[in-house]
């Protein structure tokens, strides 16, 4: 059995513009190497299309914030090389994922945990697995107070990072790759 702390992690969060498809407004990504966690990045960036009034009661980013932010063609290269580890972390990742996959175009997802999924098979019986709801209850947002929020991509980049290293514990990286499949629904409404 390999433990989880030999394969190198990016951690990431985006938020969007709350248009459909959604736009990025918002990135964040937080490497964990050898089951340590970096330092976090993250960057505005200008969308498309505006954010809408849904989108800023969620993350309270607004239309003025990111107006003097690059559009995603000048943080593309600063974005994958943040990016560019074996794995991708992420909670109800196929919403990340398909963020990034609309915006990168040729960029190939590396192998993706689910903290969403992990969660709700190594932590069943619970109520709910939003993350605000499991931050809460593991007080994963310790040090974070007054630095940033819910709901901004860096706070929930961290906490997610925080999150799967307490989900990963003692586990072996085969554990944690055979709780990524299995039945039941993975995915929660996603708020953009």
């Amino acid at each position: 059995m390999t433990h989880w702390t030999s394969l190198n992690y990016v951690v990431v969060d985006v938020e969007g513009n709350g248009q459909q498809p959604p736009d990025l407004v918002e990135l964040a990504a937080v490497p964990i190497v050898g089951g340590t966690m970096g330092e976090p990045k993250g960057w505005l960036v200008k969308p498309d299309l505006p954010i809408t009034h849904f989108a800023r009661r969620i993350h309270g980013i607004t239309n003025q914030q990111v107006a003097d932010a690059p559009v995603f063609a000048y943080l593309e290269a600063d974005l994958l090389k943040a990016l560019d580890a074996p794995a991708l972390i992420a909670h109800n990742a196929h919403v990340d994922v398909g963020v990034l996959q609309r915006k990168l175009g040729d960029w190939e997802c590396p192998e993706v945990f689910d903290t969403l999924k992990l969660a709700r098979r190594l932590l069943p019986g619970r109520k709910s697995f939003k993350l605000g709801s499991l931050v809460e209850e593991f007080e994963l947002a310790h040090g974070l107070e007054g630095e940033d929020q819910p709901h901004r991509a860096k706070y929930d980049a961290i906490v997610t990072a925080r999150l799967f290293v307490h989900l990963a514990g003692g586990r072996s990286l085969e554990e944690l790759r055979d709780q990524q499949t299995g039945g039941g629904r993975d995915d929660e409404q996603a708020l953009f």
